[in-house]
């Protein structure tokens, strides 16, 4: 598979459009099966952490008084992922934060996201819950740190991504899966995944 950056954002709340800005981000590329990069930083808007942002995540207004400009992170980060595919868990909420960023900085995002929630709800429908959390005890996957921080969120949400790629592999008998593919999977309804699958197959070695 192509290399991909997974993605995570920790905010002061749930969206840019109220005005909630990015408090730390962390990027990890992932490539023939592995993480091969890291890229982290705590990063200063000019805004309030609530006692509850902190207490979830553990970052205080002090910790980001201290942090890089907002500007100067999404700037270094954005390099750092480049034109690679993008994925994250539960995409919708670090697309928005990744799309208001980049405005900030006069860049655009230009390849799509795939979200690793919405392809564990089809391929993981018997997990208990499909917080990244939740699916990291039923699938067994890595430690990786503190939840809400956000290097521990990305890698988790890779090794998330590298056994749904296996589930995908053996369910339906490929051997490469695309960032293509696994967005028209999230996309796909449950009974119509295998037909999915044969048309966005292209040719790969089964």
């Amino acid at each position: 598979m192509e290399t991909v950056a997974v993605i995570d954002f920790e905010t002061t709340g749930l969206s840019p459009a109220l005005g909630d800005r990015a408090t730390e981000i962390a990027a990890v590329l992932v490539q023939d099966g592995q993480i091969v990069d890291r890229y982290e930083s705590l990063m200063n808007a000019g805004v309030y952490v609530s006692p509850f942002i902190e207490s979830l995540t553990g970052i205080s207004n002090a910790m980001v008084r201290r942090a890089p400009p907002a500007a100067q992170v999404m700037e270094a980060v954005a390099d750092f992922v480049g034109d690679h595919p993008l994925v994250a868990h539960n995409a919708s909420f670090d697309c928005r934060f990744w799309d208001a960023e980049l405005q900030r900085i006069d860049r655009r995002r230009s390849r799509a996201f795939a979200c690793s929630m919405r392809l564990a709800r089809r391929l993981l429908p018997r997990a208990p819950s499909h917080k990244l959390g939740a699916l990291a005890e039923y699938a067994d996957l890595p430690a990786t740190g503190r939840h809400h921080r956000a290097l521990a969120d990305a890698e988790l949400s890779a090794h998330l991504l590298l056994h749904i790629e296996a589930v995908i592999r053996r369910r339906f008998r490929i051997r490469e899966v695309s960032h293509a593919l696994l967005c028209e999977i999230q996309c796909a309804p449950q009974r119509g995944l295998d037909r999915c699958v044969k048309n966005l197959r292209g040719g790969a070695e089964t």
